[in-house]
């Protein structure tokens, strides 16, 4: 099973593009915070991780029309590995993050707290090396 659930802050706003068949598109980071201790010290600092998201059709227009950087999400969905050749020439890959489920846990519409909007999409690509992006 390939299932992955993260809370965080968009690093940035969305970006939306369309496949030649018209179907949408959208990408965007997230900063996850996690907490660690050096194990000789037992001193806690804070990290954050950042993962590449990507959404498709109706999810990523929605995405990409309410969501902005800073606000908080909850999604889900699976990891999707990529390969890309990197500014020196060399073979490099990277594990995205496809979403199938996203909910906004910050509307800008609405004062925090008082809800959340909750988005389930299938994904109707299956495999992201078919779409260069």
């Amino acid at each position: 099973m390939n299932k992955i659930m993260l809370i965080g802050n968009l690093g940035k706003d969305p970006d939306m593009t369309y496949t030649d068949g018209g179907m949408a598109i959208t990408k965007f980071s997230l900063a996850v915070g996690r907490r660690a201790s050096k194990s000789k010290t037992g001193e806690r600092s804070d990290i954050t991780d950042w993962f590449n998201i990507t959404a498709f059709g109706n999810l990523a227009e929605t995405c990409n029309t309410y969501l902005k950087k800073g606000q908080k999400v909850f999604i889900e969905g699976r990891l999707q590995p990529r390969e890309y050749t990197s500014k020196d020439g060399s073979l490099r890959t990277s594990l995205d993050v496809v979403i199938s489920e996203m909910e906004m846990l910050t509307p800008k519409d609405r004062p925090q707290g008082s809800g959340s909007d909750y988005l389930r999409e299938e994904d109707p690509l299956g495999d992201l090396d078919d779409h260069p992006f």
